[in-house]
């Protein structure tokens, strides 16, 4: 799948180097169509092309380069977008996400008629074939269907992380989530795991509260003008999915004293919030999160063994697949909000 910075194209010219030290080949099997992909065809997210796109993923291990030794040929792996360095001080702190090494430097491990292609989130997840850092590449159970392993290395991560790693949800908190999209279920569902006894989920999308509560939430309101009649004091956290500034403010606003503000949606790259300073003042933050603050190799085995204990929902987050050919409809159906997560599957 081929972005060329004009429209997006099926090829089936594609060629990939092999696997050099350190790197594995990868038979993708399924891929999430994920909105940062569609913030790259629309120019949210500024990326050099022509790029092939796609970054959560999840297939077979088909070759590894010279010192690769936790994964193996015939390996069922889910992949990270956080290709680390492994050597800096943020790796050894226990904080990938942070590594400036896997930060803004695309590589170009596809040609297509001898012309080097970019990898986009150094994945490229709608590919056949693709090639990843060793530490990009998670083994994890045969029991777990690709297509739903897919959703691990970007939905999940990031929004079960968002709750876990970065607001460190406590038993008994509150948590308002807005948007109940992939991330936002995502969200919910951590907060669920994590012991979060209110969990108000908004979404102006009637149709979603089933779901909404499916994964956690304890309330469904289509506005947040709603969420003080449950929070009288305002929510110990405030996730905003969605990446719009004005619901940005409103999660700030909605916090009780300590309370933190987790932005998760991603806006355009210069857009800009405004909040009241005053409103600060009482130990309330405002959160950044890459990636659910994530360690992968950590995070994705525990995010399986908590799917083969019935705690974490895989399964449930895919609506449809679709096979490559069918990207057009993905794409449409995506941006109408009728799937949490559309899946291409190879």
């Amino acid at each position: 799948m081929v972005f060329d910075g004009a429209r997006v194209e099926v090829v089936d010219d594609l060629e990939i180097r092999d696997p050099g030290p350190g790197e594995v080949l990868v038979a993708v099997a399924a891929a999430g169509l994920c909105h940062s992909d569609l913030s790259v065809i629309d120019g949210t997210i500024p990326f050099p092309p022509p790029v092939v796109l796609g970054h959560e993923g999840a297939g077979v291990v088909e070759a590894v380069g010279a010192g690769v030794e936790h994964v193996a040929p015939g390996d069922h792996v889910a992949l990270s977008t956080i290709a680390n360095c492994g050597a800096c001080a943020h790796c050894h702190r226990g904080r990938p996400t942070m590594c400036r090494k896997a930060i803004g430097m695309p590589q170009q491990p596809f040609s297509r008629a001898g012309k080097p292609l970019y990898q986009f989130a150094a994945n490229s997840a709608f590919a056949e074939r693709t090639l990843v850092k060793a530490v990009q590449a998670v083994r994890i159970p045969k029991e777990i269907p690709l297509t739903s392993a897919a959703l691990i290395g970007c939905g999940v991560v990031t929004g079960v992380g968002a709750a876990l790693n970065r607001a460190r949800v406590a038993y008994g908190d509150s948590v308002v989530v807005i948007g109940t999209g992939g991330i936002g279920l995502n969200v919910l569902q951590g907060a669920r795991i994590a012991g979060a006894t209110t969990v108000v989920a908004v979404d102006a999308n009637p149709e979603k509260e089933a779901v909404a509560r499916q994964f956690g939430a304890t309330h469904f309101l289509s506005s947040a003008k709603g969420v003080p009649d449950i929070l009288p004091n305002g929510a110990d956290h405030a996730f905003e999915c969605v990446g719009r500034v004005e619901l940005i403010r409103q999660a700030v606003d909605l916090l009780d004293r300590h309370g933190q503000a987790v932005l998760l949606g991603v806006p355009p790259a210069t857009a800009e919030a405004s909040f009241l300073v005053s409103s600060l003042f009482l130990d309330k933050s405002i959160l950044g999160c890459r990636y659910g603050s994530a360690r992968p190799q950590r995070d994705f085995a525990l995010y399986a063994d908590l799917y083969l204990s019935g705690r974490l929902l895989l399964d449930e987050l895919v609506t449809r697949t679709y096979p490559v050919a069918e990207f057009a409809e993905a794409r449409a159906d995506a941006e109408a909000g009728k799937v949490a997560r559309g899946v291409l599957v190879f």
